[in-house]
This record gives C-alpha cells, structure tokens and sequence, in this order.
C-alpha cells in the first residue's frame, strides 16, 4: 500500500468528508508509484489504497483511502493551483486506518 503525507489541513478535510480528491505533482517518480500499486475493481472502477500521513513521522496521524486515479486540473479550494494539471486520487472511501496495521 502506498503511505504518502500529506498536509494537516488536508489531512482533516479529507477526514471529515470534505475534500474529494488529494492532488500529486505529475513527475517521474509518482508516476512510477501509481503504476506500481495493487489494484482492484470496486464499482467499475480500477482502484488501490493509499495511507494518508498528516506528517513525516511513523506516529502521525494516517487514514486508508480507497481511490482511483487520473488526471486533470485541481480545485483550488482544496490546494491546486489553477489551471496547473495532476495526478488527481478521487477518494471513494475513507477507512480506519486500524484496519490495515
């Protein structure tokens, strides 16, 4: 499962159902990781999970998200520049992170 960190401010809204979708810069190197990661079908839709870290350390915060992937412009509101293009995580679920331990 991919562990990627990510803002507090995010972190939360996403938490409380409130942001739909997490962004990544279009590089190389996430490229590679999103092509590597474990997929599945749920609703049609080729998904994977991704940890969420509200940080860097092993005892942040985290949340499991089920998401699938594409591309496209970001919503400011939720911290993409405008008009700039990403890797967008469209979230289908939130999971306790517990349950991935």
């Amino acid at each position: 499962m991919l562990t990627l960190p990510i803002e507090k401010q995010w972190f939360d809204m996403i938490l409380g159902g409130d942001k739909q979708e997490e962004y990544r810069d279009i590089t190389p190197y996430y490229d590679a990781r999103f092509t590597n990661a474990p997929r599945f079908y749920y609703d049609g839709l080729s998904c994977f999970y991704v940890r969420l870290r509200a940080g860097y350390r092993k005892d942040s915060p985290s949340l499991v998200i089920r998401c699938w992937l594409d591309t496209g412009k970001g919503k400011p509101e939720w911290g993409a520049e405008p008009d700039k293009v990403y890797f967008r995580l469209h979230i289908v679920e939130r999971i306790l992170s517990g349950a991935f331990t």
